[in-house]
């Protein structure tokens, strides 16, 4: 694959000290960037193995990016979107927390173990579903604890949950999630506070407004979310990361399909130098 030999291409490369090349660039901290190249390489290639197009993820995030900001919503505004990328990151990176990203495969105990240091809380859109499973003081404890949630809108009542509780929403587009997208939008927008929006593609190009961290499954993005938004290596852990079996939390899916999604996530943490 064309990725593996970018990483054989670049001597002395290190997943630890070069993922944030980016930063040098002329750009606000709030643009958030993949923190390797060859992460947009490899989007391009599991678009190519699914037989998926470009120009429909294109056509979808343009469609999030113009229905997000004529809804209205003070806190979608594309100024304030950025201001939450940037809460974000002071409340991540400057202040040096730790941080736990629960996948679809995480069980009470590893969450329950989390809680038990000051552990910062991402979820991989329905995962933050198994949060409500804790007895409700530790439950509470957690939903305090959740930074975001990385979702393309397919959870189910784990993130319907989160939108509801005003949780700050990593939103994905892309050419197949367009319903989705609305369907939870509109969710969104009637919960007594909406929850901040930030918007993510998975397109070459660029778009104002968006941001494409790289990844593929709302798990290995939100590795890529987190290595964007500057939080070093060693401080994420993944949970309930599993990419032989399909997880508990993994919304609506088609299980034959999802398992061969997992091995692109696979591919993408291991790039990244993320362990699970």
């Amino acid at each position: 694959m064309e990725w593996a030999r970018c990483l054989e291409n670049q001597e002395g490369y290190s997943t630890i000290t070069d993922p944030f090349h980016w930063r040098n660039m002329s750009r606000p901290p709030t643009d958030l960037m993949p923190s390797l190249d060859l992460l947009v390489t490899i989007q391009d290639e599991f678009r190519s193995h699914f037989g998926w197009q470009e120009s429909d993820d294109l056509s979808s995030a343009k469609n999030l990016l113009s229905t997000v900001e004529q809804l209205g919503v003070e806190q979608w505004k594309r100024s304030n979107r950025a201001a939450t990328v940037a809460n974000i990151q002071r409340r991540l990176v400057l202040r040096e927390q730790n941080v736990a990203i629960l996948g679809a495969a995480i069980d009470l105990e590893e969450l329950t173990s989390a809680l038990e240091s000051p552990t910062l809380l991402i979820a991989a859109d329905g995962a933050a579903g198994a949060i409500s499973l804790l007895p409700d003081t530790t439950a509470e404890r957690a939903w305090s604890r959740l930074a975001f949630i990385v979702s393309d809108a397919d959870g189910g009542e784990g993130t319907i949950e989160a939108v509801k509780r005003g949780k700050t929403v990593f939103l994905h587009a892309h050419g197949d999630n367009e319903n989705d997208w609305r369907a939870l939008l509109e969710i969104a927008k009637q919960a007594p506070t909406p929850p901040p929006l930030i918007l993510t593609h998975q397109t070459t190009g660029e778009i104002a407004g968006m941001h494409n961290p790289g990844g593929f499954t709302d798990g290995d993005r939100a590795a890529c979310i987190a290595l964007s938004l500057g939080i070093p290596l060693e401080r994420i852990t993944m949970l309930g990361t599993n990419t032989k079996e399909v997880g508990r939390w993994s919304g609506t899916t088609e299980k034959e399909k999802k398992l061969v999604k997992l091995q692109w996530m696979a591919i993408i943490l291991q790039a990244l130098g993320v362990r699970y």
